[in-house]
C-alpha cells in the first residue's frame, strides 16, 4: 500500500514538474493573441490530415505531431511557430519536441481548434 501511495505521489511530483518546465518554453495564447500574431508566424495544425480536411484555421499548414520528427525541415527556427490541435495536448507534446530541436518562440492556442470561432477553411 506504502509502495502505491509513493508511486502516486511520483507521479503527480513530474507531472506538475513537466508542467511548470514546459512553461518555459510555451506560451499559451487566447484566441485573440493568437490571431494577433499568426498571420507573422508559422501557423501548424498538428492534428491527423483526416481531422485538418474536415476543417483547419485559414493559412494553417498540416504537419501531425506523428510525423513532426521526419518534418523538421519544413519549420524555420527563426520565426515564430503558432501550434494548434483539437483540444491543446497534441500541441504541448509538439513543442516539447520542437523546444528540445533549438525552436525557441513556441506559442498555443488555448483550448485548442475546438475553441476556435475565427475562420475556418474546410
Amino acid at each position: 500500500m506504502i509502495i502505491l501511495i509513493a508511486l502516486t505521489v511520483a507521479l503527480i511530483v513530474y507531472a506538475v514538474l513537466r508542467l511548470l518546465n514546459q512553461r518555459k518554453y510555451l506560451k499559451t495564447l487566447t484566441e485573440d493573441q493568437f490571431r494577433e500574431g499568426y498571420r507573422k508566424a508559422q501557423l501548424i495544425d498538428v492534428r491527423e490530415p483526416q481531422e485538418f480536411k474536415k476543417g483547419h484555421i485559414l493559412g494553417a499548414r498540416n504537419i501531425p505531431v506523428t510525423q513532426m520528427k521526419q518534418r523538421l525541415v519544413e519549420i524555420r527556427k527563426d520565426k515564430p511557430v503558432y501550434l494548434y490541435c483539437q483540444s491543446g495536448s497534441r500541441s504541448a507534446r509538439a513543442a516539447q519536441l520542437l523546444h528540445k530541436k533549438g525552436y525557441l518562440d513556441l506559442n498555443q492556442l488555448k483550448g485548442g481548434f475546438k475553441r476556435w470561432t475565427g475562420k475556418v477553411k474546410f
